[in-house]
């Protein structure tokens, strides 16, 4: 009787169990996987997939208001990208500040707290722009709204703590969505991010490129800036030759001749910008000496003769209309340079954009961001290269900020990362990022990434970005 009784107990178990585990399966399998659940949103579409291990990768396309002050005066379609890891994992929202890759990767705070990514195409960038394009509507508000729609629409999925990111333009651009919608984000790490608070007083820039690096590579780099200058009239027919083959034109800018001393005159910038100490090594030593070849080869691999093309400057309108009529740009001396070689000097970003697009500068833009971080910064880091034109004028934080710090990655250029600061602020920072996404790293000495690190996703170096596109 007694086993009797234990059988029909065990019985009764494994039935219940089985049960159970049906009942889950099933509740399981009801559940809409995560393509349902991004595409069950109010205006969002699939544009495809593409596959990565351990994740799904889409890109979106998501409805938005032209104006988002006045939704009823029309839409565009704005491009988005979701690297899906876990709805149970903290979320990473990042933009470029520019129009977004459509192939996998994870910003530096996403291998950190090994957490999804959005990344969103900023807002007249191709193909998110809308048509006709009423430039007016092109504002840092403006897409700080469009990331807060986002954000909105998305949070319902990914309900866990989320960060915003972003580098150069992009950090920028996460600096501006905290200051109008500072209660969205849990934390925001904002990497070499200009902060251009007085757009005509920009000594700082001369200041730098007066200490950076050694006597010695700074005499190297200007020297073969300089020397470009004295060979203006044979170099600009080698220009001509190479725009002649790529079909180049020269109606924004001007003249061939204007585009030609505006890609050298970039040369130092974007020799610092782009390079470290040690690739002094690969400047001719000895520049008045030196072949024509030598002398393009290095102008042209620092900013790239192309750009200044109507070919190279029309995917960046957008760019160089925020600069000339919120953000601002640097304005820059070259005191190693006779006057008598440069005809036209640094140009404002004016001069970038199409005659046909109408600009005005307003300087109470970025005093108005630089005074709210200072005094209200919440949970926010900036990351600095060291030796980065940039960082020259960079955002501060002071005692009315709560949580926020700014840090410079010895010896680093644009490409400054957390991994690279000092060990103590390395520390600091990243325990930060952790404990602000609720993913902290339980009281360990050296909190570390918990993702980790992966050649394709985290492939990483200073963006490849012109001297007035930070």
């Amino acid at each position: 009787m007694v086993r009797k009784t234990l059988r029909w107990l065990l019985t009764l178990a494994l039935l219940t169990g089985a049960l159970g585990t049906a009942t889950a399966r099933a509740a399981t399998a009801a559940e809409p996987d995560i393509e349902e659940r991004l595409l069950s949103i109010p205006g969002m579409s699939l544009i495809g997939e593409k596959p990565y291990p351990g994740y799904r990768f889409f890109v979106l396309s998501y409805t938005q208001p032209v104006d988002h002050r006045n939704p009823s005066a029309g839409t565009f379609q704005q491009r988005l990208t979701v690297l899906h890891r876990d709805v149970s994992r903290p979320t990473v929202f990042y933009t470029s500040g520019y129009e977004v890759s459509t192939r996998p990767s994870r910003r530096e705070p996403t291998q950190i707290v090994d957490g999804n990514q959005i990344s969103m195409e900023y807002r007249f960038f191709t193909p998110s722009r809308p048509e006709p394009a009423d430039w007016t509507k092109l504002d840092i508000w403006q897409a700080a709204s469009d990331q807060h729609r986002i954000f909105k629409a998305l949070e319902p999925v990914y309900d866990r703590k989320w960060l915003s990111t972003g580098v150069s333009k992009g950090g920028m651009t996460a600096t501006y969505y905290e200051r109008f919608y500072p209660r969205d984000m849990d934390g925001v790490v904002a990497y070499v991010a200009p902060n251009d608070v007085v757009d005509a007083e920009d000594s700082a820039y001369d200041r730098f490129f007066a200490r950076v690096g050694t006597k010695e590579c700074r005499d190297r780099v200007n020297a073969v800036q300089r020397e470009a200058l004295v060979r203006r009239e044979p170099m600009k027919e080698r220009f001509a030759a190479h725009a002649a083959e790529h079909g180049y034109t020269f109606g924004t800018i001007g003249s061939l001749d204007k585009a030609y001393e505006a890609v050298v005159l970039d040369y130092v910038w974007g020799f610092w910008q782009y390079s470290l100490l040690k690739d002094c090594e690969t400047v001719p030593a000895d520049a008045a000496h030196a072949t024509d070849q030598a002398i393009w080869d290095a102008i042209d691999a620092s900013g790239g003769f192309d750009f200044y093309t109507d070919q190279g400057l029309e995917p960046y309108t957008p760019y160089y209309y925020q600069a000339a009529t919120q953000l601002g740009a640097p304005m820059i001396g070259f005191p190693h340079i006779e006057r008598k070689l440069i005809r036209y000097g640094y140009l404002p970003p004016r001069d970038f954009v199409p005659r046909a697009i109408p600009t005005k500068f307003q300087p109470w833009v970025m005093r108005d961001v630089h005074d709210w971080v200072r005094r209200d910064a919440r949970h926010m880091i900036f990351v600095y290269g060291q030796n980065d034109p940039w960082g020259a004028e960079r955002f501060r934080v002071d005692k009315g900020a709560r949580d926020a710090y700014v840090f410079a990655a010895p010896g680093a250029n644009h490409g400054a990362l957390v991994a690279g600061l000092v060990d103590r602020e390395r520390t600091l920072a990243t325990a930060r990022i952790l404990d602000w996404a609720g993913v902290a790293a339980g009281g360990t000495a050296e909190p570390k990434p918990l993702a980790t690190f992966d050649a394709k996703l985290d492939a990483r170096g200073p963006e490849r970005e012109h001297r007035l596109r930070p």
